[in-house]
This record gives C-alpha cells, structure tokens and sequence, in this order.
C-alpha cells in the first residue's frame, strides 16, 4: 500500500483482537479510511467491511481493498495491467506538473504514468475494476516517487527509488468476506453515520491542523484526472485551500467529533487518536462515555520520517529542532456490556503489542 501518514499498520493486530474479542461482530464500518489498512486487515478476517472517506483518492483504495472481490475481476485486472505495462511514456498534464514544475517523479515515469492514466480513462470500466487499476498506478508511482512520504514537498536530491522504472503490479485485492460483500463510500463522516450501520465502528479522525488532501494531493489529482489549476512549489491543487473540514480546526474538533460518536449507529466502538491531536485523553474519554463503557490502550511510536529527518530552510540549511521524536497512539474501546470489555482488556493483557 502507499506510504500513509497516520498508517495504522503496525497497530492491526491489536485493532483485529479488540474486534475479535467484542463476541458477536460480523460487520464493521471504517469512518475516516484514508488507505483501508485497517478495512483491509478486517476483510482477511471475515469481517463485511464498510470503508468511507471524503477525499476520491481514499475512496478509491475502499473500492479496491473492501469493496472488490478477487474471484469477480482477479483474471481481468492481470490482463489489463499486462497491457498497461506495455505503454510507452506520453508525457503530458502529471509530467508537466510533477516533474517538471515540481520534482515528485523523474520526467520518464511521469510520462509513463500520463499514458496509464489515459488508457484506463479511455477503456470505461466498472467502477470496482477501474478502482483496482488506479490503485495499482497510484501504488506504482508511490514505489518510485521522491519524498519523504508525504506530497508537502519533495527532496531536494532525488531519492534512489525514483531512478526505477515505473512498473504496475495487481494490489493485494482479496476473496470475498466470510460475513459479506463489502462497500466503499465517499461521504462526509457525519452523512456516513445515517447512512452505514455495523456492529462495530472504527473512528480514525483527523486529529490536528494537517489535511490529508494537502499530503496526498498528488493522489487526488490522479484519481480523479481532472487536471486542475495547481498553486505553489509543490504544485497543490487549487481546491486544497477551499476543501476544509472541522476536524482540522482546534475549536471545531471536539463538537464535529462528538456528533460523530453521538449518530454513528454501531454496538461496539473502537477508536484511534493521537497525543498530537487537539483532545486530551481525559476530554475524549468523556466524550465515549456517553456511548458505554470505556477502556483505553496506548501504544509508543516513532514519529514520522519528516521530524526524524529535521526542520529545513528553502536553500537546504537546517532552520529549528524537531520538539520530539516519539507520540502514542490511543485506542478507546468503547461497549455497553462491561464483559466484553473484560474480554478485551484481558486479551491485551496477555498479547504482545509490538
């Protein structure tokens, strides 16, 4: 999958045995996506997964990764992913602007990502194949691109990966849920808690001033191949500075979230914040506590590669000091039957969390 800030990889196997732990769990809904990791990891264990998020390119990955079944469209998508492979370069609006206004991608991977883009839009194709194909293109320009993970800005050198040729593979598309045929949906979070119900939901919100249509602009633009006017050094798109969300404003945090907590139409919930972000553990706890139970588990971190690297001027030099180097992650677990949450507490107790 691409190089995500906020990834919950390392966290799945402790969101998969809180899950596992709350009994009678068939179906969970995925608020706020961004990659579908979690979905994903969730979909591998039977779990009817519903995976949403406003940003296309994150609802794309929801298609892909929840939504699509293996057994419906494995053997098309190799065989259009063989062709694709095929293309000659075509440079065009991604390598004028990514690589030659900016520095994302060397100019003979831009190209060939022009001439991909074009032919998946020419072929018309459903929309849970089509979703597939642009993964697996995203996924690909991810593998060579030149950043440090996210599309802020890219290195002032060219990172080593970027000299490879760009080369499709077929993402980790898997077989069909034991418990049911996924969906994927692009919805503002509060229109996702009419309209999804599960047994279980997962909230992963934005947690601080950082959108992630700004981070990954690149994908969005690529997704949904509009070519849009772009502003700055790192070419964002136009819209980066009308798209705006609460959940990226200090004031606005807190009562977008709770309306979220309050509507969201689940049994169980499990939800991930950061100590960066504007709650405290204390406020955020209050806030689940009208909803059941809760249990909160935390987990260290390294932070992101970008305050491990350090702070730079424009001209390269070294401007100010990252604060710190590690945050934790909380998990709130949130049920109104306090036995389950005795499962889940005693569960994790017993497991590694690493």
């Amino acid at each position: 999958m691409i190089k995500y800030l906020g990834s919950k990889r390392t966290l799945l196997p402790l969101i998969c045995r809180i899950v596992e732990q709350l009994g009678e769990v068939r179906s969970v809904a995925d608020l706020f996506s961004g990659t579908s990791r979690v979905g994903h990891a969730l979909k591998r264990q039977g779990y009817q997964v519903f995976a949403n998020d406003h940003n296309a390119y994150a609802a794309t990955l929801g298609r892909c990764y929840v939504q699509a079944d293996l057994q419906d469209l494995g053997p098309r998508a190799e065989q259009l992913i063989a062709e694709f492979n095929t293309l000659a370069g075509k440079p065009g609006y991604f390598t004028e602007t990514f690589c030659e206004k900016s520095h994302f991608f060397q100019p003979h991977n831009g190209a060939r990502v022009d001439a991909i883009r074009e032919a998946i839009a020419q072929k018309c194709l459903e929309p849970e194949l089509e979703a597939v194909l642009l993964v697996a293109l995203m996924e690909a320009a991810d593998r060579v691109d030149s950043t440090t993970g996210v599309q802020m800005a890219y290195l002032k050198q060219w990172a080593p990966r970027s000299l490879r040729d760009l080369e499709l593979r077929l993402p980790e598309v898997l077989s069909r849920a034991t418990h049911g045929k996924g969906s994927a949906f692009q919805l503002d979070a509060l229109e996702a808690t009419a309209a999804i119900e599960a047994d279980v939901a997962y909230l992963d919100p934005p947690y601080n001033q950082h959108k992630y249509l700004g981070n990954y602009h690149i994908w969005e633009s690529l997704v949904l191949w509009d070519k849009p006017e772009v502003y700055g050094k790192a070419c964002k798109r136009i819209d980066c500075h009308d798209r705006t969300s609460a959940f990226n404003r200090k004031r606005g945090a807190q009562p977008a979230l709770q309306a979220i907590i309050d509507g969201v139409r689940a049994k169980h919930l499990v939800v991930s914040f950061s100590n960066e972000g504007y709650l405290r553990r204390e406020d955020l706890e209050a806030m689940l506590a009208r909803r059941g139970h809760v249990l909160v588990l935390s987990q260290d971190f390294r932070r992101y590669v970008g305050a491990q690297i350090g702070i730079y001027g424009p001209q390269g030099n070294k401007v100010g000091a990252v604060s710190h180097l590690r945050n934790v992650e909380f998990i709130y677990v949130v049920t109104p039957d306090p036995v389950r949450l005795a499962a889940v507490d005693g569960i994790i107790a017993r497991s590694p969390q690493g």
